[in-house]
């Protein structure tokens, strides 16, 4: 890594986003195989493999909302960090970094309280049976346990990446999905432990990771540092970045609650066979969401920085390669998934019948990914250039007004209303991806306008650095 911070400024943009993008994207691929490694395994448990991974399907929605506060606090922080390094303030930014650091700590605890005392009357609510409620419960017991870890690892990390160390922050990822993958087969075969075996393993492995990464923040290696002095909660640094956050965090937590809409209405109308299949297919959508994260992530500190420091042109070029990258990935799963569904659902579980009926809904599921690397690209774009307005709005519509509502309209309009439910997602999408691509291009220009306003010669942006 480059002692001079503002490379971001200057290395030739292809090579610069390849080499930030790459490393991110294969953090997020790991990140995957760290989320997914459990439920393969819960799935070829012998003889209850399939009830158990639709127990722990059940618990995905609350998961996801633990993953949705760190995200709240670290995705409006990172890029308001990284537009203080471009703008030259690194005092505010470390000033960012320390009230972040502090807020988590203090959700973390908030968080593992209530899942201790309120989790199996969460997972009654999020759709649990008779039949599952046990697998799950075991599974939520202990990784609430592990709160304080998920939170830091995630959180921190991303300040990791916003300066420019992107393989720092793949190291992060790899070392805690390396352990997973290693102690999951032991705890869960070996040592007899089932789905508590697995959630063990995921609680040891992120507490490894999150050493790594705040060993990191406080050691002399990072340009932005963890001073026990910047730790407060000082309301102008924590609350523009849990508005810029709040994004991400409708997103995330909005994917807990629609997975609990999903299976309320799949068990009323599917059975357990059609709740476990959602557990696949919200599996699979991690091959689309993940990696297209990644590449937003690995764009984001270049413009970020480069907001900071007033250069647009270098904004529009990063915008442009994000977009083209990510449409083409989204493009390429899309075909995959249509050509080979069952080779997905395999990938989970031995059981035909659940094989060939995930199979037919992951089709259906998946039909409008193929654009859905304009949503990220976009939704990403928006939250580096701190337009926390744009950022929660295209969330919002997207899980608010489209899905939630299709997934209780389409049962009434088709006669296999479990199909009718998985179709709800791409009618959401290409919806979405129309509405986001308007406002973009609107709120894009606007941004241009008033660039070039500010600029004498209209060649370079000037932008509040705050």
């Amino acid at each position: 890594m480059e002692q001079d911070k503002t490379f971001l400024a200057k290395e030739p943009l292809g090579r610069l986003l390849f080499r930030l993008a790459l490393p991110a994207v294969i953090a997020q691929l790991i990140n995957m195989l760290y989320n997914l490694v459990d439920r393969i395994y819960i799935g070829h448990i012998p003889g209850t493999g399939d009830i158990a991974l639709t127990g722990l399907g059940v618990c995905l929605p609350i998961i996801m909302i633990v993953s949705a506060f760190a995200a709240l606090v670290s995705n409006g922080g990172a890029p308001r960090a990284s537009i203080f390094m471009g703008a030259g303030d690194n005092t505010s930014a470390e000033k960012t970094l320390g009230a972040c650091f502090l807020l988590q700590l203090a959700v973390s605890v908030v968080l593992t309280a209530l899942l201790l005392i309120f989790g199996e009357n969460l997972l009654w609510a999020f759709g649990a049976s008779s039949d599952t409620i046990s697998y799950a419960v075991e599974y939520l017991d202990i990784y609430a346990l592990g709160t304080l870890f998920v939170q830091l690892t995630l959180g921190m990390n991303a300040f990791i990446t916003a300066q420019g160390f992107a393989r720092t922050g793949m190291l992060s990822v790899v070392i805690g999905a390396a352990c997973n993958i290693a102690l999951d087969p032991l705890f869960i075969f070996s040592f007899g432990m089932g789905v508590r075996g697995a959630a063990l393993a995921t609680v040891l492995s992120q507490a490894i990771s999150c050493a790594w990464v705040l060993l990191f923040l406080f050691s002399r290696r990072s340009y932005l540092r963890l001073r026990p002095g910047n730790m407060n909660l000082h309301p102008c640094y924590i609350l523009p970045a849990l508005a810029l956050g709040s994004s991400t965090f409708v997103m995330q937590a909005s994917e807990s609650l629609i997975l609990v809409c999903f299976n309320s209405s799949l068990q009323r109308y599917g059975g357990d066979i059609a709740v476990g299949a959602m557990t696949v297919l919200s599996s699979v959508m991690m091959f689309a969401m993940l990696p297209l994260q990644g590449l937003g992530q690995g764009a984001q500190p270049i413009i970020s920085y480069n907001y900071g420091a007033r250069n647009l042109q270098r904004i529009r070029l990063t915008f442009r390669k994000l977009l083209f990258v990510s449409l083409t990935y989204s493009i390429l799963l899309f075909a995959l998934v249509e050509l080979f569904p069952q080779a997905f659902a395999r990938m989970f579980t031995p059981e035909q019948d659940l094989i060939d009926y995930t199979a037919h809904a992951l089709r259906i599921y998946m039909a409008g990914s193929a654009i859905f690397g304009i949503q990220l690209a976009c939704q990403m774009t928006f939250v580096a250039i701190g337009n926390a307005k744009a950022s929660i709005t295209v969330a919002v519509i997207r899980k608010f007004l489209l899905l939630l509502p299709l997934i209780y309209i389409m049962p009434s309009v088709m006669e296999d209303k479990a199909i009718a439910v998985f179709t709800a997602e791409p009618i959401a999408d290409l919806l979405a991806v129309t509405c986001t691509a308007i406002l973009f291009s609107v709120v894009f220009a606007r941004t241009v306008r008033k660039l070039q306003h500010n600029t004498p010669d209209g060649d370079d942006a000037v932008l509040p650095h705050a």
